[in-house]
């Protein structure tokens, strides 16, 4: 059986927008006040202009981290585990009721198409309480796939 080789692919901004678009789960690392690292595995999704949005709660370790200090990284992965993944580092801002109501209707749409109820969506977005990290990118890496080495490759 053939072995699969690591490989790593620099790109440019628009097929990195491509593969995340493409993509919904990602780990988000901020950072505790006390500089260790704080990582949430998450659901995201891309929105028009290009940065990941997620829909989360106030009260949790990555708002409040967030608020703090907003340079956050995230390894963005695919469905399957052995899949591509990438890893993107950004500045993160964290909007709340009532201004997360909107970007979390855009996160939504990005993440799933239309609601069925668009009112009804807002009216428990508000009963939840819900706000939104929105991270705007500043540098990424390539996208990597795992395997073995090069030369350790079937050819």
């Amino acid at each position: 059986m053939a072995r699969t080789v690591a490989r790593n692919r620099c790109v440019e901004r628009p097929e990195l927008l491509a593969f995340l678009r493409d993509r919904r789960r990602l780990v988000l690392m901020t950072t505790r006040s006390d500089g260790s690292p704080q990582m949430s595995p998450a659901t995201f999704a891309t929105d028009a202009e290009g940065r990941i949005s997620i829909a989360t709660y106030p009260g949790r370790a990555k708002v409040a981290n967030a608020r703090r200090a907003p340079a956050v990284s995230a390894c963005v992965v695919s469905d399957e585990w052995n899949g591509p993944w990438v890893q993107v580092d950004g500045t993160a801002e964290v909007l709340d009721l009532p201004d997360a109501l909107e970007p979390l209707v855009e996160y939504y749409r990005a993440a799933s198409g239309e609601h069925p109820d668009w009112a009804e969506y807002r009216e428990a977005m508000v009963q939840q309480g819900k706000s939104l990290i929105r991270i705007t990118l500043d540098r990424w890496g390539p996208v990597a796939t795992g395997g073995f080495p090069p030369h350790l490759g079937d050819g």
